[in-house]
């Protein structure tokens, strides 16, 4: 018998496997209608226009099928030193102080296995990508929960909740703005406390940047990196997946201190040795690339956005300030996130996920609507199939 390791038990699915899995059975989806696939992050925006090119030109680079550079090409880590640099004012050396990753997922967990220890607390919020808090937990840490609230439709950080979820054992905290899943963002003042409480608590800061340009109405990109005192206590986690819609090329990258990155680097390269080589040539012109394509699709996105909150006009969901989700609270309608999901499928022919394992109370009230990858066409049949679920007993 194989034993179970400890660091697993606190692991759990996050429902978006299972529900694709049902998806792809048309038999348990009502027949009448297509599925609508709002249960993961995939998407039909268009992709930068130099990915495919820069990728087909430089297959046969021997680069390209390299081990080598194990942590990233010194030209790849240069744009992203100057494409952080742009929106922070701060510049990373990219000898020393950036290291690519195969996506910002397995930059987060590189992140987390450098700087936490058993038991030690990660702030987090609540709703939270559920692959952040398991790799909290694979690193052996604990998740800290602090709330974002409803306030006028929309998603604002509880700050007496961020400051409450700091205990004895908290290390450090991992945010992102706008939020998986909520679309949640981030104001000033929210990143003032948050980079406040970090200096006053000797706390470091994991900061997913991976959706930071994706922001509607006008918002703000506000970056914790402009704050005092937090480029030496900061890592700055980011990815191709989500800005540049690159999901299948798996480029991330992890920049901050060099002593952490240092440690990074190892933990990356006994993970999975090398970043992808046929990734790098696009992803460096990508990033040294006109970057208009991003603001013509957060466009798109944004008026995706808008017809979903007005097509369910009186359905509990909460305006988000980015990303490219948003949640519906069928705590509010008398039902658990899995039932619902169930219902969704099997009566409206919608996928979508719940959010059991989240977060905490926040997260376990909500199924998560992704508007990323069904067009508005399909997107306006929503109101005609959720009149006809149970959903509205």
């Amino acid at each position: 018998m194989i034993r179970r390791a400890q660091r697993l038990n606190s692991v759990r699915g996050f429902g978006i496997d299972r529900v694709a899995a049902a998806a792809d059975r048309p038999a348990e989806a009502n027949p009448d209608w297509p599925v609508l696939r709002m249960e993961n992050l995939d998407t039909d925006l268009p992709l930068p226009p130099e990915a495919v090119r820069a990728t087909v030109e430089g297959l046969e680079a021997p680069e390209a099928n390299s081990w080598l550079p194990f942590t990233g090409d010194l030209q790849l880590r240069a744009a992203i030193a100057d494409f952080t640099a742009e929106r922070t004012g701060h510049r990373y050396d990219p000898e020393t102080e950036i290291v690519i990753t195969v996506g910002g997922m397995e930059g987060l967990l590189n992140s987390l296995l450098a700087t936490v220890s058993d038991r030690d607390e990660i702030v987090v919020t609540d709703p939270t990508y559920a692959g952040i808090v398991n790799r909290i937990h694979l690193a052996g840490g604990t998740p800290a929960f602090a709330p974002f609230r409803v306030v006028d439709g929309e998603w604002r950080l509880d700050r007496d909740g961020l400051e409450a979820a700091i205990g004895p054992a908290t290390t450090g905290m991992l945010l992102m703005s706008p939020s998986m899943p909520s679309g949640g963002t981030f104001d000033e003042e929210d990143w003032r406390l948050a980079c406040d409480l970090c200096r006053e608590r000797d706390l470091f800061l994991i900061y997913d940047a991976a959706m930071e340009r994706l922001l509607f109405d006008g918002r703000p990109l506000v970056h914790p990196l402009r704050f005092d005192g937090m480029a030496e206590r900061t890592l700055v986690v980011g990815s191709l997946s989500k800005e540049h819609r690159m999901i299948g090329w798996r480029v991330g990258w992890v920049a901050g201190p060099a002593a952490t990155i240092g440690d990074i680097g190892w933990a990356h390269i006994y993970n999975t040795t090398t970043p992808v080589g046929i990734a790098r040539r696009a992803a460096t012109e990508v990033l040294r690339g006109d970057q208009g394509h991003v603001a013509e699709c957060v466009a798109e996105l944004e008026r995706r956005r808008d017809f979903l909150l007005e097509a369910l006009e009186g359905w509990p969901v909460v305006n988000p300030g980015g990303g490219w989700s948003l949640l519906l609270d069928v705590a509010k309608l008398g039902f658990q996130p899995e039932e619902a999901s169930r219902l969704l499928l099997e009566e409206a022919s919608i996928a979508a996920t719940g959010m059991r394992g989240w977060g905490a109370g926040v997260a376990e009230r909500h199924v998560r609507f992704v508007f990323s990858a069904e067009p508005l066409e399909r997107l306006r049949g929503i109101p005609k199939r959720l009149e006809k679920t149970s959903l509205l007993r």
